[in-house]
């Protein structure tokens, strides 16, 4: 088995990426984790097709030009006077606002091509046959989004923007990572967490009813994904020596002030004030001196803040302790969000989203249409 996995349950053991002649060690063939079959069974009740009108047809029209996607008491960068005063042609607000969700969605895509490759990287390093064909599931899922986001992109604005600088590192160090701790971690926990937040944030706010059905679509996949986190977790962290859950710890907290920085620095936003003949200076200028005046207690807040919704994930799969309550405490009310229960969210999105598809799927197969529900309930 591949060093530094901090492998606790035979089922999340690996072998190097190099090392395919252990694939066909005869005695693996006749060993399986069942842990995963129920996610892996409950694959085709979920099943949608982004290339296929019935789920979803891009082709729908939407006024870039004179309708913005979300309100603008959801875009905290008008609260700054200066961004305020400069916009001050309406449809100019409206052109501004897009262009944020350009940038979001693009962020999304680069996540989902991350989650693709990460997860296709587990299917060759994975030794147990069920967590094997998990990660195959999960890599095929995670194609579709690619496509579906892409798709999503070219018809509303014709090309994604750039991935930002933090964002791309740390997709980067996750994927390359050969530990496949880090992978989970850093992928199925974390971002999965992040996106979860973003998508129920997008399907609660966003005035496009394409983007609010893909997001949910796109949820419908992400609430399994998620559990094969869970697992990882449940299976994993108590048994854990001090040192090694100092370890996953620090990884943890790791990737979290990267996914922080990348959606909080200002400095990655720069190129969009400029575009809108913004000094970009003076912007950040203005938000770093918000900041400063805030006050120093204050935390996030909202059901679908998006890192709301990725600490409180962490939370519930035990990586928070005393040792790291602090860091997260800087942003978040971890006794609220500890009394709020496991459930997240996201999770009410997705159960609907799994009904519309069941609809559609098994419109003959009425036995059926409480599995997948039941079982991304559990």
């Amino acid at each position: 088995m591949a060093d530094g996995n901090i492998t606790k349950d035979a089922m999340y053991g690996a072998v190097a990426p190099d090392d395919f002649e252990s694939m066909l060690t005869l005695d693996r063939y006749g060993q399986r984790s069942t842990a995963f079959d129920k996610i892996i069974s409950a694959t085709h009740d979920h099943f949608w097709d982004p290339l296929d009108k019935k789920y979803i047809d891009f082709d729908e029209p939407f006024d870039l030009e004179n309708e913005a996607m979300m309100l603008e008491e959801t875009q905290p960068l008008f609260r700054l006077p200066y961004v305020d005063q400069t916009l001050s042609d309406p449809k100019q607000r409206v052109a501004f606002i897009n262009y944020l969700q350009l940038r979001n969605f693009s962020s999304i895509l680069h996540g989902e091509q991350g989650a693709l490759n990460l997860s296709a990287s587990l299917c060759h390093v994975l030794y147990d046959q069920g967590a094997q064909e998990y990660a195959a599931n999960q890599t095929r899922e995670e194609a579709r989004h690619v496509t579906a986001f892409a798709k999503y992109v070219k018809s509303r604005w014709g090309r994604p923007t750039e991935c930002g600088a933090a964002l791309k590192s740390l997709l980067i160090e996750i994927i390359e990572a050969p530990e496949v701790y880090k992978k989970i971690v850093g992928m199925q926990m974390l971002v999965e967490g992040l996106a979860m937040g973003a998508f129920a944030h997008g399907f609660k706010h966003n005035r496009d009813p394409v983007a609010k059905k893909l997001f949910q679509l796109v949820m419908t996949d992400e609430a399994f994904h998620h559990k094969f986190g869970k697992i990882w977790a449940d299976r994993t962290i108590p048994k854990l020596t001090e040192a090694e859950r100092n370890q996953v710890e620090d990884w943890t907290a790791h990737c979290a002030q990267k996914l922080i920085f990348d959606r909080g620095d200002p400095r990655e936003m720069a190129e969009i004030f400029g575009r809108f003949g913004m000094d970009p200076e003076r912007v950040i200028e203005d938000i770093i001196q918000r900041r400063k005046e805030r006050d120093p207690h204050r935390k996030f807040k909202g059901d679908t803040n998006v890192f709301r919704v990725l600490i409180k994930t962490l939370l519930n799969a035990g990586l928070i302790t005393e040792r790291t309550r602090s860091f997260y405490g800087a942003y978040v009310d971890l006794d609220e969000l500890a009394g709020e229960g496991e459930r997240m969210v996201g999770d009410d999105i997705a159960e609907d989203g799994i009904r519309y598809l069941q609809a559609i799927n098994f419109q003959d197969g009425a036995r059926k249409r409480s599995l997948a529900v039941s079982i991304a309930a559990e």
